[in-house]
C-alpha cells in the first residue's frame, strides 16, 4: 500500500507518495489539489494506495528533505526513489539528472549525450519527473543557458536556482559510465537572465 501525504510548509504543498521507506513520488506546488494530482499521476496503476491527512514518521522526514530541496540546501537523501515501474530509458535519465550538484546547471543535451537520445526526448521525460524537486529537472537548461521549460512555471525554476546559488567558478565534468555530464555554475544561467530580460 503506498502512502500519499500533502503538507503546507511556508506557504508552499509539498507532497509525498511513500511506501516501505521507499518513495513512489514528490511533488510541490501552491495549492494542495495540485500536489495530491501530480503525486497521483505518477503512482503505478495496478498498486493501490490511500491518502492519509497525517504524515507517517518516514513521509515527514520525506516531506522536509524535499523542502530543504526546494530552498536552495544541498540535502542528502536517506530515501531510495522506486522507479522500477518507470521505462528503461526514463530510468536513464533520471539518474543522470539526479548526478547534478546544487550550484550547477546543464542542457538537455548535456544530457542526452550522457544517458542517450535527443535533447528533446530528455526534455519529455523532465516534463514528466515524478520525483520533483529531489530528481532536480529545475537544473536543467536550454543550450544557450536560457531557463527552457518547467511545469512549476518559469519564475519558480529561476527562484529556486537563485536560491542554489554557491558561486562557483567553472564547469565541471561528472563521470557517468564511459560518458561524462558537463555541468556549469547556476550562475550562467543567472547572468544570461540578466543579459537577455535586463532583469535581476
Amino acid at each position: 500500500m503506498i502512502g500519499v501525504y500533502v503538507k503546507n510548509l511556508d506557504g508552499v504543498w509539498f507532497g509525498a507518495a511513500c511506501a516501505e521507506q521507499r518513495v513512489f513520488g514528490t511533488s510541490f506546488t501552491t495549492s494542495e489539489r495540485e500536489a495530491l494530482r501530480s503525486l497521483l499521476d505518477g503512482i503505478p496503476f495496478n498498486v493501490p494506495f490511500q491518502v492519509f491527512s497525517e504524515p507517517s514518521a518516514f513521509a515527514e522526514e520525506t516531506l522536509v528533505s524535499v523542502k530543504g530541496v526546494y530552498d536552495g540546501k544541498n540535502v542528502s537523501k536517506n530515501y531510495s526513489l522506486a522507479a522500477e515501474h518507470l521505462p528503461a530509458y526514463t530510468r536513464r535519465v533520471l539518474e543522470v539528472a539526479s548526478l547534478i550538484p546544487v550550484g550547477y546547471v546543464t542542457s538537455y543535451g548535456s544530457i542526452a549525450k550522457a544517458a542517450g537520445g535527443g535533447p528533446r526526448a530528455v526534455g519529455n521525460v523532465m516534463a514528466r519527473n515524478p520525483f520533483a524537486p529531489v530528481v532536480p529537472c529545475h537544473r536543467v537548461v536550454s543550450a544557450d543557458f536560457t531557463l527552457g521549460g518547467y511545469g512549476g512555471g518559469l519564475d519558480v525554476k529561476l527562484e529556486i536556482l537563485k536560491r542554489e546559488k554557491q558561486g562557483y567558478g567553472s564547469p565541471q565534468e561528472i563521470p557517468v559510465g564511459s560518458r561524462k555530464l558537463q555541468v556549469f555554475p547556476v550562475e550562467v544561467v543567472l547572468e544570461k537572465r540578466k543579459t537577455v530580460t535586463g532583469l535581476h
